[in-house]
């Protein structure tokens, strides 16, 4: 029979109290449930002596209450050190290392804030530049000189618009426009002719004084201009009308005789009489500098309270002559007035401007000066949705002066139609007629020394003049303008032989 341990006898002994008297299970059955019982019992004992060891032993490693005092001593300490490294803004060796990191952390904070506040002041910047080179070469001319054969130039510009801190309700910002080039182009050639088309080539750009080995660049624009929401006080969100004040020198085609289709001669006509009115431009009625610029004053107002469809009333007052380059601007200045509406048809935009002009100090036929006063229309509407046409009248209603009326037709047709949308065809005709007086005086408008006429050419008729160009886009960023102008009677000569232009342009913008 199998020893039976003592120690679990007691447990035994229960059991077979319990057991009924007939029980079922054998001797060996009960036995070896008694042994399993006596295991597990034993187990039960070893893990509790062994968790006994380990509470002990814990507790003998356990700090006493001095080390537990020293260690929070201690932290005490070096939070103080801690506080006192970030009360001063020098990093010393003997802080902290926390310290240091804190304020490492704390400069690059303050380096990134000072940048996005700078950032936060140049918001709404708006900036752009371009290079524009023209190749022409003539055709027809009676006369071949150095200046005009083959020519070649380029132009570059570079604008800045940034908007300032608004004041109250009114917006304001600043404008700047720098311009260098070289290279006269044709223009020369064909002032020596007498063509009152005097720039087959309005690109063409040299600072004034400069020598053609000289590429100087000039501050052509800097101008002031506020934008006040009107009723004065009112909401702005609200405010459907704006008076805009705007001071400095300028560009006087940015605020007037504007055309969508005929405005920049760095992507579209390059005649000066299809980019701005003959009679201003070409006829000399503004004035300008010899740069091209003239110090002025614009007041404009603007109602959008039918927008899209909206209308304007601008007056402008420019420094003219010596004036233009601020030598004597309050003397005989050339003011501009000018109305305009965007109207659509057929939910087709189109734009209206009526202006007349006062120029105070007018070149006269025979180099005197005088005032002279003229007024203008100038259009553009879109017909298609890839067609846009445009016209300009001008016409002088006092002064001496070459030719008195003007008119310049024309289109443009987007590339759409072929599938190159971003192309476009140019094609435009304009006629300058030759006035009473520059008839009358022969064609040169000189006169001999007893005041009679130095006839030159009996000047007969209008000067006509059309160009066609294409603009191909190479990329977003560049475009090249194959371009053919034609020209008959030069100033009126019926005399005069046609001449044409042929030329290239390339346009690079950002």
């Amino acid at each position: 029979m199998a020893r039976i341990p003592t120690r679990p006898l007691a447990l035994a002994a229960a059991l077979l109290v319990a057991l009924p008297a007939p029980a079922a299970a054998s001797e060996t059955a009960l036995t070896d449930l008694i042994r399993k019982l006596s295991e597990r019992v034993d187990q039960l004992e070893k893990r509790n002596t062994e968790l006994e060891r380990q509470i002990r032993s814990n507790g003998a490693t356990a700090s006493s209450p001095a080390e537990l005092e020293k260690r929070v001593a201690s932290l005490e300490q070096a939070q103080t050190d801690v506080t006192k490294g970030l009360e001063s803004d020098n990093v010393s060796q003997y802080e902290p290392e926390l310290t240091s990191r804190l304020k490492a952390v704390e400069t690059d904070v303050l380096d990134m804030k000072k940048s996005a506040k700078t950032i936060d002041s140049l918001e709404g910047l708006k900036a752009g530049i371009s290079l524009t080179t023209v190749a022409q070469m003539p055709s027809g001319l009676p006369k071949r000189t150095a200046d005009g054969n083959s020519q070649l130039n380029y132009r570059a510009d570079v604008t800045a618009e940034l908007p300032l801190e608004p004041i109250g309700n009114v917006d304001h910002k600043l404008f700047a426009h720098f311009r260098m080039g070289q290279g006269l182009g044709l223009n020369s050639p064909f002032a020596n002719l007498g063509a009152f088309a005097s720039a087959p080539n309005a690109v063409a750009f040299r600072a004034s004084g400069a020598s053609p080995d000289d590429s100087v660049a000039i501050l052509g624009q800097a101008w002031y201009q506020a934008s006040i929401p009107l009723p004065f006080g009112g909401f702005k969100p609200r405010s459907r009308e704006t008076l805009e004040l705007t001071f400095g020198k300028m560009d006087i085609f940015g605020f007037f005789d504007q055309n969508a289709a005929a405005g920049d001669e760095s992507v579209q006509f390059l005649n000066s009489i299809f980019t701005h009115s003959p009679l201003l431009d070409a006829g000399g009625q503004i004035g300008v500098d010899a740069n091209g610029f003239q110090p002025g004053f614009v007041a404009s107002y603007l109602n959008e309270t039918r927008k899209p469809e909206t209308w304007r009333l601008s007056l402008g007052v420019f420094g003219t002559g010596e004036g233009a380059n601020y030598q004597r601007f309050f003397s005989a200045p050339l003011v501009m007035a000018q109305a305009e509406t965007s109207l659509r048809f057929y939910g087709l935009a189109g734009n209206y401007r009526f202006y007349a002009w006062n120029q105070g100090q007018g070149t006269q036929l025979d180099g005197s000066s005088a005032k002279q006063v003229g007024w203008g229309i100038s259009a553009d509407q879109r017909v298609g949705d890839g067609v846009t046409l445009f016209g300009r009248y001008g016409q002088m209603a006092k002064g001496k002066v070459p030719f008195d009326r003007a008119l310049t037709l024309g289109a443009e047709f987007n590339g759409a139609y072929w599938n190159r949308g971003a192309d476009a065809i140019g094609l435009a005709g304009g006629w300058l007629q030759a006035s009473g007086d520059y008839r009358a005086a022969g064609g040169s408008g000189d006169l001999d020394s007893d005041g009679t006429p130095d006839f030159t050419f009996m000047p007969d008729g209008a000067e006509k003049v059309a160009e066609l160009y294409y603009r191909y886009r190479i990329s977003p960023q560049f475009e090249l303008s194959p371009d053919f102008q034609h020209i008959w009677r030069m100033g009126g000569n019926p005399g005069a032989k046609n001449v044409s232009v042929l030329g290239l342009r390339a346009q690079l913008h950002y």
